[in-house]
C-alpha cells in the first residue's frame, strides 16, 4: 500500500514547548505538547506507517494518504492528522485516554 510506505511525519511546532525537527516552538494554549522522549522523527514515522498498515486509520481518504491515523505505544495512544496530502506529510499528538478508539480503552 502507498500510504503505508510513503506516508511521513514531519511533527509541528504547535505541539512543541522546545526546540525540535518542526523548528521553534508555537505550543497553542490549546494544543498537548509532545512527550520530550519523542525526539526521533524515524520511530514516528515507523509508528504512522504501522498504524497505516493496521488500518487504524480514519474513512477519509486526500490523495491516496488517510486524513487520520491512531497508534497504541504501551499506555499511550497519539492520533497523527495529514498535513499535506501531496507528500503524505503528518503532525500528531497524544491522546486523552477518553480520546482513545474505543477498541482501546
Amino acid at each position: 500500500m502507498r500510504a503505508a510506505a510513503e506516508a511521513t511525519y514531519i511533527g509541528s511546532a504547535e505541539h512543541k514547548d522546545r526546540v525540535s525537527a518542526a523548528g521553534a516552538p508555537r505550543l497553542r494554549a490549546d494544543a498537548t505538547p509532545c512527550p520530550p522522549d519523542l525526539t526521533q522523527l524515524s520511530r514516528l514515522t515507523g509508528w504512522l506507517r504501522a498504524a497505516i498498515r493496521a488500518g487504524n486509520t480514519g474513512a477519509q481518504w486526500e490523495q491516496g494518504f488517510p486524513r487520520y491515523a491512531w497508534w497504541r505505544e504501551g499506555e499511550r495512544c497519539f492520533e497523527a492528522r495529514l498535513v499535506n496530502a501531496g507528500l503524505g506529510e503528518y503532525k500528531g499528538w497524544p491522546l486523552a485516554k477518553a480520546e482513545w478508539p474505543e477498541a482501546w480503552r
